[in-house]
């Protein structure tokens, strides 16, 4: 398969996993609220995200890199939220 469209499919796939985190971000953000949202599930998906954007930057992969660099700012916004709205 051609380079190019093997880095095309892999940043479909970012764009899909990233933006499934935003709408979740977007309604805590509104609403305070993150009664449901079970805090070792983002614990343990923060800690993922980080290890594979280093795994990312040590292998020079863009899409991984892309991926996991705004999918952690945004996880980490709703850990970030939990840990203070409770």
């Amino acid at each position: 398969m051609d380079p190019f469209a093997i880095k095309l499919l892999g940043f479909a796939a970012a764009t899909c996993t990233t933006a499934a985190y935003a709408p979740q971000f977007i309604k805590v953000w509104k609403t305070r609220s993150t009664e449901d949202i079970s805090l070792g599930m983002f614990l343990v998906m923060v800690l993922g995200l980080a290890l594979w954007l280093v795994y990312g930057l040590l292998c020079g992969d863009a899409p991984l890199v892309a991926a996991n660099a705004i999918t952690m700012l945004l996880a980490g916004g709703i850990l970030v939220m939990k840990l203070r709205y409770g």
